[in-house]
């Protein structure tokens, strides 16, 4: 699913910390009361990988009808969008609440969104 080619870094040594923003919504569940929920979060810190890095992410979503549900997983390793910036895939399943799942994609928002390297 990932090509090596596009991660952004290709060695432990040019790894940074950082983090990424995550906002997006559930695929919609439930054929009784259909219905989606929304989310947003900041990922952990990078862990480097081979041949690059990914973020453990966690979130809860919005409730509906009295229930939420929560995540917890891994994105996808870095995609190069240009100018030395990139972003994670992040896909997966919800926590089971109220006799559902709901699935989800996303991607992160690009690192340090300013490059304000003001001191």
């Amino acid at each position: 699913m990932y090509d090596d080619d596009t991660t952004t870094e290709t060695s432990y040594d040019s790894f940074e910390q950082h983090v990424h923003e995550l906002v997006g919504s559930t695929l919609i569940a439930n054929a009784c009361q259909p219905h989606n929920h929304r989310f947003a979060t900041v990922s952990e810190e990078a862990v480097p990988c081979k041949g690059g890095h990914i973020h453990n992410i966690r979130f809860r979503t919005d409730s509906y009808d009295g229930h939420y549900h929560e995540f917890c997983g891994t994105s996808g390793p870095a995609v190069s969008v240009g100018d030395g910036r990139h972003v994670h895939y992040v896909s997966g399943y919800t926590s089971s609440e109220d006799g559902h799942t709901h699935r989800f994609r996303a991607a992160t928002l690009i690192e340090n969104p300013i490059d304000c390297n003001c001191r």
